[in-house]
This record gives structure tokens, sequence and C-alpha cells, in this order.
């Protein structure tokens, strides 16, 4: 229906990593033994610290086989819930989805008493001593520190099947409300915590696969990193279901032809993906946050590094309405706004780059000329209290959209794709900080109304960004840099007030790039499939497919790109930090 071929779209990407075969192991039979090797003089102190969300249960059952003398357990140095509950009222709001970055540390939340009395026992302890849990290393490194680490894609899985935040009793509790305080908490002072231990870690356990634990020395962890700092990769892409939901990526990547539809997908989005590692044929997953942590100077780029810091600003998504229905019209925070109000640093600017399209497909984006602000915030405030539906063609401008055209939209313009259109989201990586201004009346996949937030979306609309204005700077804002020997570079984007650039290319012959020193985010837009090379060598060539996302560190440098099929003319959409 949508491809004249069978899908050649890689869901389980892996980067290989050669010369670990004795520092990698699999299952608990195998991960114990090694670990009693490592602990067989006394005394000995073993620590296992853990990102929040992982199976304490099943872990900490297993790890009862090594005959540890005395266990700490960190969850019993945590202070009480409802004092956790008040601590974090400032950061967590009364909002179902918004609330403030936390800033602080995981040793906040712990009752320093506590904390002292274990680091103390640990330092007289005897025999064999485990220290166990989220912030394990806070009470002592050990003589061996195992870090068991999780994929925020499978926290938020456990979530949905009624897993609780950490320290806190709400497994029945809202979706959006636990993903939350994950997001603006949990995930914040983790990532922190497990950042200044990456040098002292002895083994990396990846516990994403319940009852499937894989174990790699810190050594082939630290390697693996700094490998993939060096040469293209991909992230691995999850799919979700939605409302709005469409039929285009079941095909395109091979899902599941039985599912009602897939909404979303994430593939290029490092705070949210994973890395597969392949050592000699065991499959290790790690968090992608993991290699952002670990590399940013060489990832990154010095700039963006110096800008940003240790995230990764970029992210590439998909969103799917063919066959489906429009998405929610919404809106972005300025900058100054999502400073103030949340604690970011930088606002989700996007653009809308359309892979695929129905002869009926639209964007809605910026306002008609002559509208009535006042109205048009009554109106959406009538709508959400269900007196009538909101009139989107009144005050929306609506365009139509076919394969390849381009839409900017930077903070605080009005917008949303229609149906049928099959959209690779470019932009900024704050995805959270959406201001759903109308929903089409509908309810989500839980049944419950979709949280609408017209009143942070008043607040940051660009009233200005009308009709002709929208034309001229937003729509398919095209240009020719280079055209040569049969290849074209085009600049697509985005918007002078967004920090990102896009560059697209045509061409059917072999290509040179070069980060410059930044990195590059790009996605094959065109063709069946394309070769990444090294002019030097200096890493394995890479085959990427069409409609997949690929990431080209700044260390690289120098590389080129080639259509696999000799007489094939491909696209290809970068983007990069101006």
């Amino acid at each position: 229906m949508y491809l004249n071929r069978e899908s050649n779209y890689e869901k389980h990407p892996r980067t290989r990593i050669h010369g670990f075969k004795e520092e990698v192991f699999s299952g608990y039979e195998d991960i114990i033994e090694e670990l009693n090797k490592r602990c067989a003089k006394r005394p000995f102190v073993l620590t296992v610290d853990c990102y929040p969300g992982v199976d304490d249960g099943e872990l900490l059952g297993a790890l009862k086989a090594l005959g540890a003398d005395r266990v700490i357990l960190t969850e019993e140095l945590f202070k009480g819930e409802q004092t956790i509950r008040q601590q974090l009222k400032y950061q967590l709001t009364d909002d179902r989805v918004f609330g403030k970055l936390y800033a602080g540390e995981i040793r906040d939340f712990m009752d320093e008493e506590k904390l002292e009395k274990a680091a103390e026992a640990v330092k007289d302890a005897s025999g064999l001593t485990l220290i166990y849990g989220f912030g394990a290393a806070l009470v002592s490194p050990g003589d061996l520190l195992v870090y068991a680490d999780l994929a925020r894609w499978e926290i938020q899985l456990r979530y949905r099947r009624g897993m609780g935040n950490y320290r806190a009793d709400n497994g029945d509790e809202d979706i959006l409300k636990k993903y939350k305080r994950g997001f603006f908490v949990e995930w914040r002072i983790a990532d922190k915590h497990k950042a200044e231990h990456f040098e002292s870690i002895g083994y990396l356990l990846d516990t994403n696969r319940s009852g499937e634990p894989k174990m790699i020395s810190g050594r082939a962890f630290r390697t693996a990193l700094g490998e993939t700092a060096a040469r293209p990769f991909r992230t691995v892409p999850y799919f979700d279901p939605g409302v709005w939901g469409g039929q285009w990526m079941k095909e395109v990547c091979g899902l599941d032809a039985q599912a009602p539809n897939f909404a979303w997908s994430f593939d290029g989005v490092p705070e949210e993906n994973s890395l597969l590692f392949d050592f000699d044929g065991t499959v290790v997953e790690v968090p992608a946050m993991d290699l952002v942590l670990y590399q940013p100077r060489n990832l990154l780029g010095e700039a963006v590094f110096a800008r940003f810091g240790a995230e990764f600003p970029i992210r590439f998504d998909f969103l799917d309405t063919m066959g489906g229905q429009n998405l929610s019209l919404q809106v972005h925070p300025l900058t100054e706004y999502i400073k103030k109000q949340f604690g970011m640093q930088y606002t989700q600017d996007e653009s809308y780059y359309i892979l695929d399209a129905g002869d009926d497909a639209v964007v809605y984006l910026g306002l008609k000329d002559g509208i009535d602000r006042e109205e048009m915030i009554a109106d959406l405030k009538r709508a959400q209290e269900g007196e009538r539906p909101f009139d989107a063609d009144r005050y929306i401008n609506r365009f139509p959209a076919k394969k390849h055209d381009h839409f900017l939209i930077p903070a605080g313009t009005c917008h949303c794709s229609g149906k049928n259109a099959m959209v690779l989201e470019i932009s900024a990586t704050p995805y959270i900080f959406t201001f759903k201004l109308w929903d089409w009346g509908r309810v989500g996949l839980d049944g419950k109304p979709r949280p609408i937030h017209i009143e942070h979306g008043e607040k940051v609309i660009q009233w200005d960004r009308t009709t002709e204005w929208v034309k001229e700077n937003l729509v398919n804002a095209f240009y020719t840099v280079s055209e040569a020997d049969g290849a074209v570079e085009e600049h697509t984007g985005l918007h002078e007030l967004e920090f990102i650039e896009t560059r697209r290319y045509w061409f059917d012959r072999p290509i040179d790039l070069n980060t410059e020193g930044t990195v590059h985010m790009l996605n094959l837009v065109e063709g069946a499939a394309a070769v990444v090379e090294s002019p030097e060598g200096a890493f394995e060539p890479y085959e990427v497919h069409y409609a997949e996302t690929f990431i080209v560190p700044a260390a690289v440098g120098a590389y080129r790109v080639r259509p696999k099929n000799a007489d094939e003319r491909i696209g290809l959409i970068k983007a990069y930090v101006r």
C-alpha cells in the first residue's frame, strides 16, 4: 500500500563491539558465578547501585546466592513517602503532565543520619557486605561497583503495568503523573548520580528484560560507549499507538499488522531510546543517555556541549496519521516561558517533514488574518467545557501537505498535522512541553479526557504569525545551496528563530559530508538503502534503510554517503545545531 517493496526497516539496530568475549555474561547463573569469583577475598564490599525502576525483587533475589553476611538496602535509608511527597510538592505541582525540573541530587531524599550510620557500618564490616539499591554508591562504592541499568522506555512500560515511582505507593496512579515524577525528578537525579560513577563501574548490568539479565565489564561498557561516539549509529526505536494513530508505520517499519494503529515512533531520541551493543553474539541493551553523559564532547562537539551541556538537543520522531485522525491542535512554549515555568533551558522548536501524504493531507499552521484573539480563546474554553466543538478552520490556516514538504514550527506557533499524513518531526528535544488547545472532542486510549492546557497556551501564542507571514517564512522555505554532478544540496529550514538547521540532499552517486565539529542527525527520506563510509577507513561501512534515523557524532569528521543500489537516486535530510 505504501511501499512497492518489502520493508527493510531495522527495528533492532546493533553496534558491534569486538574483543570482550570473556567479559560478557548472560543469565543469573553466569553472573553470580562471576561475582563470586570477584568477591572471593574477605572482607569484601559489593555495591550494586540501581536505576529507579529496576526490579528489586528479581535482582535482589538472585543476589542472595552470593551468601552475603550483611545486606544494606538503600530503600531503608530514604525519608518516608509522605516526607518525600511534601518535599516534591513544588516540583510535581497539581498538573497531570507538567512539573518543574529538579536540580538537586539523590541524597536530598535520604535520611542523612541513616546514611552516615550505614557508611560507618561498612567500614567495620567483616565477611561479604552487599550494599544494594538506588544510590547505593553514596553509602560506599565498595571494593566492586556493579550498576544495574534500565532504559526509560522500559520504565514507562513498567509504569503501565502497575509499577509505581521510587519510594511511592502509587502503582495505581494516573500514568501521566507517574511519568511526570520520573521525567522531572527521578531520572534527573539518577542520571546525575550515574554520570559521577562511570569510571568506577566494575560491571554494568542490563536489566531491561525480566529474567534475562546481561552483564558486561566496566571496561567493555566504557569502550563500547567510546567506540560508538566515533562512528555512525542508530538508537533502538519504539512504537506506540494513539487515538489518532495511522497505518503507515505498520507496513514501512514491519510492525504488528493486527494492531489497531501506531501513532508515534521515537527513532532518534537518546533521552528515551536505548543502544544495543553486540558483543560477539551477546546483545546488551543500555540507555542511549549513557552515551550522552559519558561522551558528550565526542558525540555533540565542543560548541554544542558548551551550549547545551550533556544533553542531546535534536530529536527525530514519527507521527503517523495515514488512515488515522488529526493530531491535537497545539502550541509550544517560548524559551522565556519554559525557563520560568518549568526550569527548562530551551524550548521545543520543531518542524514537520512530510514523508508521505494522502491526497487530502493538510497541516494546520499559524493563525488566519483578522481573527479576534479573545474570541478564539473563549471558543477554545467553550469547546473544552463541551458546549460546542472548536471551529479550527475559522481561526487556523490549513495548508495542503504533500510528500517532501517541510513545515517549520517555531515555538509559539499554533499547529497540528491533519489526517493522512506521515510526519518526520524534526525538533528540539524538550518533547514533553506541548500545550494542547483542542483535541477534537476525543478521549485517550485509557478512556480519560486528554489533557488540555489552554491556560498555558494562551500565554505563549504568537498572535502576529498570520497567513502571509506563515506562507513566506514557514512553508517550504527551500533554496538550493549547491548543485554539481547530479548531487543537489537544499536548505529546507528551520526558521531563523530556531537553532536547528536542516539540509536535504538528492544524489545517485557518493557525496562527501563533514560534521565540522558538531553532531549530525539524519534520515533516509527516499530510496531503499544507503551506505555511510569513512574516506579514511576510520569506521566500518554502516548501512541505513528507508525512513531510518541515524546519528553521526561530531568526532567522526569526514564521512561519505552513497546509494547502496548504483542506479537509485536517494534523498537524505540532515539536522544540526547552527
